[in-house]
């Protein structure tokens, strides 16, 4: 079981933090540019219906001109704005603890799906590639797609409510709609109709109460970079559960056939 959970683990961190550096990344240093007031959306005196000016380079000085959208926002006193954060924060850090995160969590989601093929080994089900698919599509509806329907994942600068009360509405939602698919899944026979209405109504609990929300919206990011880092990070998701499913899968059922 700890060879499958981390071997699996391991290659599909690999594979998740290679698409992260591919497709995510790049809108993640984008959104820290307007978190940083490097670049500033719809600046004074510019409207939606203004056409959007190219970014610029900050000069050091102001020119005293209307600002448009996406523009680079002039240091206070005329000095010299320096490039936002990464690179002096040391790229190779940065980058180093990017793919030690995608490592280890996915070593603990590999964890917790070869627990899941024991207990549905224990039940009379076989495991193996194919079923592995499964279950990690099924853990990607559970940890990511479910939770993000009321908290979307958020780009640096986004606005949201209370950390608190979002980890008990996430933890929530991830348990009801792993319970509900589990009961889909494994409830049997003449109950099975009641126990799959059941499941849906546990699934769609937490969206009714409704995820935290903050009393207003606002925010420095642009709407446009906030969804596309939210699909591209749901998108790498799936390939990453995808890969862990079926590589651990694959791994799990290799002993059985040898």
């Amino acid at each position: 079981m700890l060879t499958a959970a981390l071997v699996a683990g391991g290659i599909a961190g690999f594979v998740g933090v290679l698409l992260h550096f591919m497709f995510i990344q790049d809108q993640i240093l984008l959104a820290e540019r307007y978190e940083a007031g490097e670049l500033v959306h719809y600046a004074s005196g510019s409207s939606p219906d203004d056409p959007p000016p190219a970014i610029v380079a900050d000069t050091g000085s102001d020119t005293g001109s209307d600002a448009g959208s996406d523009v680079a926002a002039p240091e206070a006193g005329g000095h010299d704005h320096a490039p936002s954060a990464p690179g002096e924060d040391g790229p190779i850090t940065r980058n180093g603890l990017t793919v030690l995160f995608w490592l280890l969590v996915h070593a603990g989601f590999g964890l917790l799906l070869v627990a899941g093929f024991g207990l549905a080994e224990a039940a009379g089900r076989r495991i193996g590639p194919s079923e592995g698919l499964i279950w990690g599509i099924a853990g990607y509806v559970s940890f990511q797609l479910a939770p993000a329907l009321g908290l979307p994942p958020e780009v640096p600068g986004s606005i949201a409510a209370d950390i608190t009360l979002r980890l008990w509405w996430w933890w929530g939602t991830v348990a009801a709609t792993a319970g509900g698919l589990a009961l889909i899944a494994f409830v049997r026979g003449p109950g099975w109709p009641v126990a799959a209405v059941g499941a849906v109504a546990l699934m769609l609990l937490p969206h009714v109460l409704g995820a935290p929300q903050p009393d207003a919206f606002w925010g420095v990011v642009p709407p446009e970079v906030a969804a596309t880092f939210a699909a591209r990070a749901l998108g790498v998701g799936l390939a990453a559960w995808a890969v862990l499913g079926w590589t651990a899968g694959w791994l799990w059922s290799r002993p059985q056939s040898a």
